[in-house]
């Protein structure tokens, strides 16, 4: 059992530890370049909001009566707080390893074994986009009566999926073509994922799960064998220029037997850690896919309960990857969105754009003409499959869910494999330090050898070929082809796995050989700009904050990228976030800027 302490309550920031205390952590030039354009595409992270935070602290707050530079108040110790397991990340793949902890060390008597889920939103699913069609196979083993109505607290809001509808689209028309097997959603439900997943952090919270939103983990701690040891939250007080205020409050540890990772696509402390113990020696890179969606208020008489529809072509063109897809569910709400493979080679492509466009299209149009738009939000996806997962094992901990990137491409659902993932890994660290009392390190192999022996492996690697057959010289119906061969007839069983094209960056071609794309101007009621749009996330900043974005010499930027791409950070921010802004001051007639950055 752990032992129980107290702790602080933080803000998120971005610090590490070095030889001289804390430093700031600033992101160099090249993170901008096109080539890691990948790794920065997600909204503004928001702070939490007042009512949100959770202080779990008898420690006074410190008071700055005098400015002193000398002093630096984050050279102080944190305190400390020792676990059994800590779980990094409050979505579906958390809090089912957080559960299923629970289940088996209190179904074993050990009701004093300690499970702590730390989740940065200021609440749980505040940062999980709604509307997602779930294959509920993991929820039923969990929670077998989750959405039974004897179960007093079951899950509410399931839709049942009652139809599926395929789509090929051209500019004017919708021509329909077979739904591959994949993508059969028979017994399947339609959910709010932001509900779902709030509604799994109760569960947690009644089984005993310390649960605690609005706490950001910012820092991997090491043993002095190299393992993980646990994490620290961030530090709560500090102003926009790095300096602590008077509110100032340090960071709290969290020590675990077991620290389990689940912070979704490209977590900041997984790429630490993936790097560290080179888990990627074995596998291909990971790709990305950036998803957008809205939640729209239909009509009455447009809304068909429980209807499943998918698009592929139009507006994208044939050397993109991507689908749009349309859901129907709860009381007149439809979630209609797009998905952008992140290898586009077209500089002059802005993924918001295209999702804007598609909304016109006469299949999407017939339902959202005279409907109300609630909701915009955005994220980027892991798209490299079966070929790019990688050792999701190391000393002190495990990656969980989509952090180790469970998503099947082709099905469109990876909420039932990241919610597996969990459990198998909740299983095996159970086991683990049921077996190890002492303080040995743990090392998860059995979650290795689980994963293998699940359905996450058998289905991952039944579709692995799937995603890289759109590299073909036949591009989009090259893939087509060849994944409808795979879908009817070859099912994954052949000798060869396909690798993927490259990295995404490296498909970038420069912007004076490509076509360029104008937009047209949106209509304020199918479409619309990026700042009304960002207006529906709900997010919320304090001004006096630190800023998690960093370029240290924005006109060298400019310089080196703008002449190769032509401001191609202005399109492929979903968000708005950075821009090159024209200046007659500059040699180039632009500046580059970054909107939250001072």
């Amino acid at each position: 059992m752990a032992s129980k302490s107290i702790s602080t309550p933080v803000l998120r920031r971005s610090f590490t530890s070095s030889g001289r205390g804390l430093r700031r952590v600033t992101r160099p030039n090249a993170d901008f370049f096109p080539a890691r354009r990948r790794c920065v595409l997600e909204l503004p992270r928001p702070a939490a909001t007042v009512g949100q935070w959770r202080p779990f602290s008898r420690t006074t707050r410190a008071k700055f009566a005098d400015v002193d530079d000398s002093f630096d108040p984050r050279q102080q110790d944190r305190e400390s707080d020792e676990v059994d397991v800590c779980i990094v990340g409050g979505g579906p793949a958390g809090l089912s390893a957080a559960i299923r902890l629970k289940q088996l060390a209190n179904e074993a008597g050990n009701e004093d074994f300690r499970v702590l889920l730390l989740e940065k939103a200021g609440e749980i699913g505040a940062h999980i986009l709604s509307g997602a069609v779930i294959e509920p196979s993991a929820i039923d083993e969990l929670i077998p009566n989750w959405n039974s109505e004897d179960n007093p607290n079951h899950f509410e809001h399931a839709t049942a999926a009652i139809t599926d509808k395929m789509r090929f689209l051209t500019e004017k028309s919708a021509i329909p073509i077979p739904t591959p097997p994949q993508m059969n959603n028979h017994g399947n439900f339609i959910v709010s994922l932001n509900q779902f997943t709030k509604w799994l952090g109760e569960r947690a919270e009644e089984i005993g799960v310390e649960v605690y939103a609005g706490f950001a983990a910012s820092e991997v701690l090491y043993r002095s064998d190299g393992s993980v040891k646990g994490v620290a939250t961030n530090d709560l007080g500090i102003s926009r220029s790095g300096k602590p205020k008077e509110s100032f409050e340090r960071g709290m540890e969290f020590h675990a037997r077991t620290t389990l990772f689940a912070e979704g696509c490209h977590g900041s402390l997984t790429k630490q850690v993936i790097k560290k113990y080179d888990l990627r020696r074995d596998s291909q890179p990971q790709t990305y896919g950036l998803g957008l969606k809205e939640v729209w208020e239909v009509q009455p008489e447009k809304f068909n309960k429980g209807a499943v529809a998918h698009s592929m072509g139009y507006p994208l063109p044939a050397d993109t990857y991507g689908g749009g897809w349309m859901y129907h569910f709860g009381d007149n709400l439809v979630s209609v969105g797009l998905v952008v493979g992140l290898d586009y080679p077209n500089p002059w492509l802005a993924p918001y754009g295209e999702f804007q466009k598609m909304k016109h299209h006469p299949f999407y149009k017939s339902v959202l003409e005279g409907a109300k738009c609630i909701s915009y939000g955005a994220r980027t996806l892991n798209e490299g499959g079966f070929q790019s997962i990688p050792k999701c094992a190391f000393p002190g901990g495990a990656l969980i869910g989509d952090t180790a990137g469970f998503l099947n491409v082709p099905k469109i659902k990876g909420t039932h494999t990241a919610m597996r993932s969990g459990m198998l890994a909740a299983q095996a660290a159970y086991s683990a330090i049921q077996d190890n009392k002492d303080d040995a390190t743990i090392f998860l192999w059995d979650y290795e050898d689980a994963l293998r022996q699940s359905s996450i492996w058998k289905e991952l690697k039944e579709v692995r070929n799937m995603r890289p057959s759109f590299h073909s010289p036949l591009k989009l119906y090259g893939g087509i082809i060849y994944s409808g061969l795979e879908a009817y007839i070859l099912k994954g069983k052949v000798p060869w796995t396909l690798k993927h094209g490259g990295t995404d960056h490296g498909a970038t071609k420069l912007a004076d050989n490509c076509k360029k794309i104008e937009y047209p101007k949106p209509d304020g009621k199918i479409s619309f700009d990026i700042l009304t749009s960002v207006s529906r996330t709900g997010t919320n900043h304090e001004e006096d904050q630190p800023i998690h974005l960093h370029v240290e010499d924005w006109d060298k930027h400019a310089e080196i990228e703008w002449p190769k791409y032509k401001g191609i950070e202005n399109r492929f921010c979903p968000a708005g976030v950075y821009e090159y802004i024209e200046d007659d001051s500059k040699d180039l007639g632009v500046r580059f800027n970054i909107n939250a950055q001072k």
